[in-house]
């Protein structure tokens, strides 16, 4: 139970990775707000697990600064913000990449990140406590070809993630990141273009350890890095990804 008595709200917490940090932060004690665009799944998944849900678009502020409104209702300020809400653009040239596919990406991936520091960061420097993970991937640290401005997200996550690391260590806030592999999720067949066992083949081969990331995975990084056994641990980028990136 490395998070009893701990409040923690999970964007993107409906599904894929961010339903597996729900599922173990749950485990280990966390009382959870599970924010998702997808209301139906966040309140289903909230019901099974006695849970809280909130609908949430993280690319809007008026929408994140509601979904303080509903944490503060429920729980208080929290101490845990997972940022795992994230998309990614199709498979193809830079140059053949929409504008308005550029500009979700980085609205979901990037502006979300400054939206939730903008609502939580005050808060827990006045409390001087609080641990922020941000969900990156090893696309910001080993780019694929064909996904480029997804790959420039992620870097951008990994340079948040450390910037705001050194700037809130001495409020007494640590900023965390881990980094999947792609994995098992509903972003799976947008990574790939298309889902079919030779492309997954492709896939896998570049992972040493021959599997992909899985939500438990995920749940059990996030889980430490936001527990006080990691009270030591700021500005980390924790791949989690099989040796992908060696």
């Amino acid at each position: 139970m490395r998070l009893d008595g701990k409040t923690a709200i999970v964007t993107g917490g409906a599904s894929g990775f961010g339903e597996g940090i729900v599922r173990s932060f749950f485990a280990e004690g966390a009382q959870v707000m599970i924010a998702d665009i997808n209301a139906t799944a966040a309140v289903t998944l909230a019901e099974e697990l006695g849970a809280a849900a909130c609908a949430v678009d993280v690319s809007d502020g008026a929408s994140v600064q509601g979904l303080a409104m509903a944490a503060q209702k429920t729980f208080g300020l929290p101490d845990i913000v997972v940022n795992n809400a994230g998309v990614t653009h199709l498979p193809q040239a830079l140059d053949y990449v929409t504008e308005d596919d550029f500009d979700r990406v980085f609205a979901v991936n990037c502006k979300s990140v400054y939206l939730t520091a903008r609502a939580f960061v005050t808060g827990m420097k006045e409390r001087g406590s609080g641990a922020i993970l941000n969900v990156a991937s090893t696309a910001g640290v080993s780019p694929r070809p064909k996904l480029n401005w997804y790959n420039a997200s992620k870097g951008w996550m990994i340079t948040a993630t450390k910037a705001m690391a050194v700037e809130l260590a001495p409020d007494g806030v640590r900023v965390n990141a881990i980094n999947p592999v792609a994995g098992e999720t509903p972003l799976l067949a947008s990574f790939m273009g298309e889902d079919t066992p030779e492309m997954r083949a492709k896939f896998l081969s570049t992972i040493p350890m021959g599997r992909f990331s899985t939500p438990q995975d995920m749940g059990a990084a996030a889980a430490f890095l936001c527990s006080d056994e990691a009270a030591m641990i700021t500005g980390v980028c924790l791949e989690v990804d099989g040796g992908r990136c060696i």
